[in-house]
């Protein structure tokens, strides 16, 4: 390669063994069809940007630190080798699924800056009720999403402390603490994954379930597809996916083009989740119950559930059971009581059943 090729894939940013790493993971996949380049992700450079892609390989970089790389096959028709740091949640993901990899975000935050305003007019010091008093505007749910920020902070760091009586000690240099916070955070997990689809590209062509092409036709700024690889892999399902939503009467041509139903996400992701509910309520003998708009949810977080459409929390209560969408905070709470409000398509989580168990939207 050029000089000014590696400098681009950041090959400068990588020790020797990365670098041997790489060539190992690639010699796996040295068979892969249509692949045009391949280049190292470097989520630091300042023009890095999102990949969406399929993950085709995944394994240890370090296992004595128990990181790990992935190769993705990008929408941009390259091949990816993809630098994904710690965490238990990486092990989950599955070849054939399709991610999104975005650089880690660090840096100080507005919750930081209210913590530190908090404290500063209450002798240095921040919890809860001193929040709400400062600022009788705020909610307890905004207030406990700052303990929560404190908390994250002191179990990687040690870089602040809490009273007995449940008092942080903010000080002065607070916000250095949390560079330093965020710091140790991307060095662990340089890039942020989001699971777009689980289940591998051509199981969503015919999928009787939301699916993640569906939403990429419909979203007003789609991934960009280049006529290549991946991306050109996308464009074709794209097609055929359009034909069966048509044949469902979900979409329809007009003028050459294809209109969609405005409801159609909705429909989808309905009916997988009646038809999915249904095995379930066999297997647990239990009635499943819909959450409406306004509705309160409460009762045992039992598990996910993983659909086309999504992940899903399993709730149940007495005799009966609800499915609701997941929420990565849900993970914690498994097993415990959960209450919340649904409004629109996002719910208002309670966690505990005392008055102070916090809130999260």
């Amino acid at each position: 390669r050029s000089a000014n090729r590696r400098r681009s894939s950041g090959w400068f940013c990588h020790r020797p063994a990365h670098i041997r790493t790489m060539q190992r993971a690639y010699a796996e996949t040295a068979n892969a069809p249509g692949l045009i380049d391949r280049v190292i992700y470097n989520p630091a450079a300042s023009d890095a940007r999102p990949l969406v892609g399929r993950l085709v390989e995944r394994g240890h970089s370090d296992e004595l630190h128990d990181r790990h790389y992935g190769i993705l096959e990008a929408t941009d028709g390259r091949s990816h080798y993809v630098e994904l740091g710690q965490g238990e949640d990486i092990d989950a993901l599955k070849r054939g699924a399709i991610l999104e990899i975005t650089p880690a975000s660090g840096g100080i935050r507005e919750v930081d800056r209210a913590i530190v305003a908090v404290a500063a007019a209450r002798d240095g010091r921040y919890d809860v009720d001193v929040h709400l008093r400062h600022d009788p505007q705020a909610s307890e749910a905004f207030a406990q999403s700052h303990v929560r920020r404190l908390e994250a902070i002191r179990r990687k760091t040690g870089g602040v402390e809490r009273e007995a009586d449940g008092r942080w000690i903010i000080t002065p240099d607070h916000l250095d603490k949390v560079v330093a916070y965020e710091a140790a955070c991307v060095r662990e997990r340089p890039v942020a994954v989001n699971v777009r689809s689980a289940e591998p590209l051509e199981k969503l062509i015919d999928a009787d379930a939301a699916t993640w092409l569906d939403r990429e036709m419909v979203a007003p700024a789609s991934t960009p597809l280049r006529e290549a690889g991946f991306g050109q892999e996308v464009r074709a399902a794209q097609a055929q996916r359009r034909q069966w939503l048509i044949e469902q009467g979900l979409a329809e041509e007009r003028d050459g083009a294809v209109a969609y139903r405005p409801d159609m996400i909705a429909q989808l992701q309905r009916r997988e989740l009646l038809r999915v509910a249904g095995q379930l309520s066999d297997e647990l003998g239990l009635r499943f119950v819909e959450v409406a708009p306004s509705e309160r949810i409460e009762g045992v977080l039992k598990r996910s559930v993983d659909l086309t459409s999504g992940r899903f929390a399993l709730i149940e209560k007495s005799r009966e059971f609800t499915l609701v969408p997941w929420r990565p905070v849900l993970e914690r709470q498994i097993g415990k009581h959960v209450s919340g409000m649904m409004r629109g398509n996002s719910i208002s989580w309670g966690f505990g059943r005392g008055r102070k168990g916090p809130e999260i939207s």
